[in-house]
């Protein structure tokens, strides 16, 4: 039992270290599209960035605005970041370290969770901006959970089980995404939203919300939700590619399909403008809905 929870920390703290990179490799991006260097300075083409940009975040002085509700505000960024990285108890390690019968129900609850941190840091912050931020932030996600969790239903026809692990031994022969390519195209837009990803990034609308739900942290507070932010987009492209492309797993052509995935968030983070909150919440409601259940009688049809 001890060891367990040895190999999960470790894990937790890789997963952690990989955030890092990821945001190093956004920069590099970032900047390749708008025709500059990025970060190049700092060690080896910039490698050790990130960490230099952790230590000035943790080193900050620290400021406390003055009509917040002091513990909540500073807890939220804390449990944010915890249940972010509860998230990858779910994930198959290659040791089977937590896999139980019922870990997507364990993912869906988890999952739902997230969204009381982002409430809490808005409304406890007692800032305008922050609770308009945190409000949208509400809607957009309890919205497109709904179908989000209907798109994963249809998946579940095929495997008939509730574990990870069923999903990469179904797809050893052929891939999910070939017969479900319209589940994934919406998945993926599913989880931007989820995400706040851009183009759906109405928590942290800069042009009329300054930063949004995050606006009065600074410090450790910041790192902590910008660190729940990131494992997040690591973890979604996880689930993407074990549920539609994993094929095999712990291997190299695993990293690469969700690094690539990891890529294709950034690519759309700089080259899409913002998308209409109105017209977010018709594509859910109107859309997606009525698509995604026409789909779960497809699917029904075909596996019974």
């Amino acid at each position: 039992m001890f060891l367990n929870l040895l190999v999960l920390a470790f894990m937790m703290l890789l997963s952690l270290l990989s955030v890092a990179f990821l945001t190093l490799l956004e920069r590099k991006i970032l900047g390749l599209i708008q025709f500059r260097k990025g970060p190049n300075k700092t060690g080896f083409y910039g490698v050790f960035q990130p960490f230099s940009d952790a230590i000035k975040l943790f080193t900050k002085e620290f400021n406390s605005p003055l009509k917040i509700n002091f513990y909540p505000f500073w807890l939220s960024p804390v449990i944010s970041l915890c249940v972010s990285l509860l998230l990858w108890v779910v994930f198959p390690y290659f040791y089977i370290v937590m896999s139980w019968s019922y870990s997507i129900l364990f993912l869906f609850s988890v999952m739902s969770f997230m969204v009381y941190p982002l409430m809490s840091s808005g409304w406890f912050s007692n800032s305008l901006y922050s609770i308009l931020g945190s409000i949208r932030s509400i809607a957009q996600s309890i919205s497109y959970e709904v179908s989000f969790f209907l798109m994963i239903a249809c998946l579940l026809f095929f495997t008939c089980s509730l574990t990870l692990i069923d999903f990469i031994k179904y797809q050893s022969e052929i891939l999910f995404i070939f017969f479900t390519f319209p589940v994934f195209m919406m998945f993926m837009v599913s989880l931007l939203a989820e995400l706040n990803r851009t183009p759906f990034d109405f928590s942290e609308g800069e042009s009329e919300l300054v930063s949004g739900f995050n606006v009065e942290y600074g410090g450790f507070g910041f790192a902590f939700i910008f660190l729940s932010e990131y494992l997040g987009i690591l973890f979604s492209s996880m689930l993407l590619c074990i549920f539609f492309c994993v094929g095999t797993y712990m291997n190299y052509l695993f990293c690469f399909k969700l690094v690539l995935i990891s890529f294709m968030v950034i690519v759309i983070r700089g080259s899409l403008p913002r998308y209409r909150y109105d017209k977010l919440m018709d594509m859910c409601w109107k859309s997606y809905l009525c698509a995604i259940l026409m789909l779960i009688l497809f699917y029904s049809s075909l596996v019974f």
